[in-house]
C-alpha cells in the first residue's frame, strides 16, 4: 500500500453489522472511515499511514484490542484507539485505560457516544498539537485543481 497521507478513522470489527453500523454514525459526523475485519487488516493500513482514532472491537477474530496497542507501544505512530464492546464494565474500561485506549464505549455504538470520541480527539489535538491532518473535501479538492 503507497502512503496516500492520513485516516480519519478506522473501523476494526469482525462483525459485518458492527462495522456497517459504526461506518454510518462516523459518515454522518462528517467522517471518511476505512473499515477493515482483522488486526492483521488494520496494521496493514496503519503501517503506512495514520488515523486520528481507530474504533476496534474488544475480540475480533484474530485477537483483541491489546494485540493492537502492544503491537504500538513503544511507536511513535500509536493510534488513539476507542475500544467498542457487547460488555463494557467498570474492569474493562480501567484495564483498557491502564494498556493505553483512549477510550471504551458500549456496542452497538450510539451516535451521542461516537460524536463525543470525535470531540475528544479534536480537543486533544488541539491541547497537544498532534493533529493529523482531516481529508480534503470533495469542493476542496475540486477548488484546488482549478487553480
Amino acid at each position: 500500500m503507497m502512503n496516500e497521507g492520513p485516516l480519519d478513522t478506522i473501523v476494526v470489527s469482525s462483525d459485518i453489522e458492527r462495522r456497517r453500523h459504526l461506518a454510518g454514525i462516523l459518515t454522518q459526523q462528517g467522517s471518511d472511515p476505512i473499515c477493515v475485519s482483522s488486526l492483521r487488516e488494520c496494521q496493514e493500513v496503519l503501517g503506512n499511514r495514520r488515523a486520528r482514532l481507530v474504533f476496534c472491537d474488544e475480540h475480533v477474530a484474530d485477537g483483541s484490542y491489546k494485540d493492537l496497542l502492544a503491537a504500538y507501544r513503544l511507536s511513535d505512530r500509536k493510534p488513539r484507539l476507542v475500544v467498542t464492546s457487547l460488555l463494557a464494565d467498570w474492569e474493562l474500561f480501567k484495564e483498557a485505560m491502564r494498556r493505553g485506549a483512549f477510550d471504551v464505549i458500549a456496542a452497538p455504538c450510539r451516535p451521542t457516544d461516537v460524536e463525543w470520541m470525535l470531540i475528544q480527539a479534536d480537543r486533544e489535538e488541539r491541547l497537544t498539537g498532534s493533529r493529523i491532518p482531516q481529508p480534503a473535501s470533495r469542493h476542496e479538492l475540486a477548488r484546488a485543481a482549478s487553480l
